[in-house]
C-alpha cells in the first residue's frame, strides 16, 4: 500500500499509461508480472519494477539495442524482443517508448487487416 503523496513506482507509471491506450488490456503474464495486449496480440510485459520486455521486428529492435536504449532480450537475445531495465525514470520512459512502438505497429497491422 502506498503512502499518500508517495511517488508512483515504475510499474505503476507504466501500467497507468499503457492501459490508457485505446484497446489495450492488462493480464497476468505467464512468467509473472503484467502483460499488455491489443486484442490477442501481446505488445509487451513488465516484471515488477525492474524490467520491461517488448516484442519488435528486428528493423526496429536493432537500432534500439545499438543506441543503448534497450538490451537484447534477457532470455531470447537473438529474437526481436528487447529488455529494458525500468528501475530509473529514464528506463521507465524508454520502456514506455518501446511499448508505444509495439502498440503503434500492432494498431497499424490491425487496421490493415480490417481494410482501413
Amino acid at each position: 500500500m502506498s503512502r499518500a503523496g508517495a511517488a508512483a513506482s515504475p510499474s505503476q507509471v507504466i501500467d497507468r499509461e499503457v492501459r490508457a491506450w485505446p484497446g489495450v488490456t492488462g493480464h497476468t503474464h505467464r512468467f509473472g508480472g503484467t502483460e499488455y495486449r491489443l486484442g490477442r496480440r501481446e505488445i509487451g510485459h513488465i516484471h515488477g519494477d525492474w524490467l520491461a520486455d517488448v516484442p519488435l521486428p528486428r528493423r526496429l529492435r536493432d537500432p534500439l539495442v545499438a543506441s543503448g536504449r534497450a538490451r537484447p532480450h534477457h532470455v531470447l537475445p537473438d529474437s526481436g524482443w528487447v529488455s529494458i531495465p525500468i528501475e530509473s525514470p529514464e528506463g521507465t520512459e524508454q520502456a514506455l517508448a518501446a511499448l508505444r512502438l509495439s502498440f503503434d505497429l500492432a494498431t497499424r497491422q490491425r487496421e490493415n487487416r480490417r481494410g482501413s
